[in-house]
């Protein structure tokens, strides 16, 4: 099989030179278009000492069987695939399910790395959470270069000089790990988030848990919040513009799937801030957690610092594309051979993650979701 891999709109790449490596020496051909890892830090060249072959983006898009990217191609690009050619990408169909019918007509096979079960059997392959992580780390070292005051507490000749008071609204991958920064920084960390299970892990990074009373159950929800009750969503805005007046720095992470994130931090609690505070909100892409939140800009609303960015993951874009590739290498376990992809749907993994299959949409139909799952073979006893 060819795999190809492409030059992005983004710093980072989405098949490493050390995973082309692996596929060639599998018995496949990898072909890059030129500068595809340039920005990651993978120049060409690294590519081609593997035995990847350079080719132009066209020839990629109308040879290629295999397509691996950080984000899907364009819909003219769509046009240039052959029939059969197997798409791998984060296609967000819980978003804009239409996308799968795009791909249908064009006869591809379509794999989201979104719709990966987050379960732990999947840990390893889970794109969103390597990518979450990364974007909790740097969202906090952005707060840090916006911030006129310092992190931690010192003890300084001309007196000592307080914490910063961080609060982190949504204790999920990309939360825990900003607490893990900002308390590794010095700083005082309060965290707030709905799901039941976040305060023993935030309390074990030893950050102080922001509890509201009254969460509805989220323990079907997949790793994700859950929509609230009007009365809890108001006790909650209560105790969180209680906390937001105090702190230094607010990172919000909070989001719901296949719907607006939540807003959490009003125009009014805005106000209410330390002139000179930051909020880093990296929710921005589906709305924002915070009222005054752009996406993709730096903004400066009644002194305070709003950064929109929901791709702070790309800011270290080699280490996340070496995670990114980690996580595709360890998904191709389950279907990869030296022949070809041989997909047991037996696999929640690979049934949850198949959105098109050979032309046909999968997302969202149960019956063609349990048609692709082969019957139980049933052993035969002998007689007695």
């Amino acid at each position: 099989m060819l795999f190809g891999i492409l030059r992005e709109n983004d710093h980072r790449v989405s098949v490493t030179p050390e995973l082309a490596k692996k596929f060639i020496s599998e018995g496949h051909e990898v072909c890059f278009e030129i500068g595809a890892g340039t920005t990651a830090y993978f120049n060409d060249s690294s590519y081609t000492a593997v035995g990847a072959t350079e080719k132009s983006r066209e020839d990629i898009l109308k040879t290629a069987n295999v397509l691996i990217t950080l984000d899907p191609i364009s819909k003219e690009e769509v046009e240039l695939l052959s029939e059969g050619t197997f798409l791998f990408s984060s296609f967000e169909p819980f978003q804009d399910a239409s996308i799968c019918e795009l791909y249908a007509t064009k006869g591809i096979s379509a794999f989201s790395f979104d719709m990966i079960p987050r379960t732990t059997i999947a840990q390893s392959m889970d794109v969103l959470s390597s990518m979450a992580s990364i974007a909790g780390y740097k969202a906090v070292l952005k707060a840090t270069e916006l911030l006129p005051r310092y992190m931690p507490m010192l003890s300084t000749a001309a007196g000592t000089v307080p914490p910063s008071k961080v609060l982190i609204l949504g204790a999920g991958v990309a939360g825990l790990q900003a607490i893990a920064t900002a308390k590794r920084l010095g700083a005082q960390v309060e965290a707030f988030d709905t799901r039941a299970a976040s305060k023993e892990e935030v309390q074990s990074l030893g950050a102080k848990f922001v509890e509201v009373a009254g969460a509805n159950d989220d323990t079907n929800a997949g790793g994700y919040a859950v929509e609230q009750s009007e009365e809890y969503k108001k006790k909650q805005a209560e105790l969180i513009n209680q906390k937001i007046e105090k702190a230094d720095v607010v990172i919000t992470t909070a989001q719901l799937r296949g719907r607006p994130a939540p807003t959490l931090i009003s125009e009014e609690a805005v106000k209410s801030m330390k002139p000179g505070s930051v909020i880093v909100d990296i929710a921005s892409s589906t709305g924002g957690n915070c009222a005054l939140t752009e996406d993709a800009k730096v903004v400066k609303k009644h002194d305070v610092f709003i950064v929109g960015n929901s791709n702070l993951a790309a800011d270290i874009s080699e280490q996340a594309s070496v995670l990114f590739s980690k996580n595709v290498q360890n998904y191709f376990k389950l279907m990869l051979t030296k022949e070809g992809f041989n997909f047991d749907f037996s696999d929640e993994i690979i049934l949850q993650s198949c959105i098109v299959y050979k032309g046909e949409v999968i997302y969202g139909n149960e019956a063609k979701q349990q048609a692709l799952v082969p019957a139980p073979q049933v052993e035969e006893t002998a007689e007695a």
